[in-house]
């Protein structure tokens, strides 16, 4: 579990960076699970775009690409979600984190 003081720092680091992955109408399929995987093995932090309906819907997808990613769920603002997960051996040309 990552404090409060962490989730402000990885916001701050989340809010310039851009979408790694844009889920369609679709949903959470195994090729956008294992996109979500490679994208947070390679950066750690990454921001998701999806398209859902209302908020009811866009709470159980963040909770599912959490839950399926072993993840955290940093922010959810409209159709993004800036997500969390610590690799175990981060490249730092790659990491979001070890880049700022």
């Amino acid at each position: 579990m990552t404090s409060t003081t962490d989730k402000k720092h990885l916001r701050r680091i989340g809010h310039k960076l851009k979408p790694v992955v844009i889920i369609a109408s679709k949903g959470l399929t195994n090729a956008v699970n294992a996109e979500i995987d490679r994208a947070l093995s390679d950066h750690e932090l990454i921001k998701v775009k999806f398209s859902a309906g209302d908020r009811a819907a866009k709470k159980i997808l963040g909770e599912q690409i959490c839950r399926s990613q072993n993840a955290e769920s940093i922010q959810a603002v409209g159709n993004i979600l800036l997500i969390f997960r610590r690799a175990n051996k981060p490249n730092p040309r790659l990491s979001n984190l070890l880049r700022q």
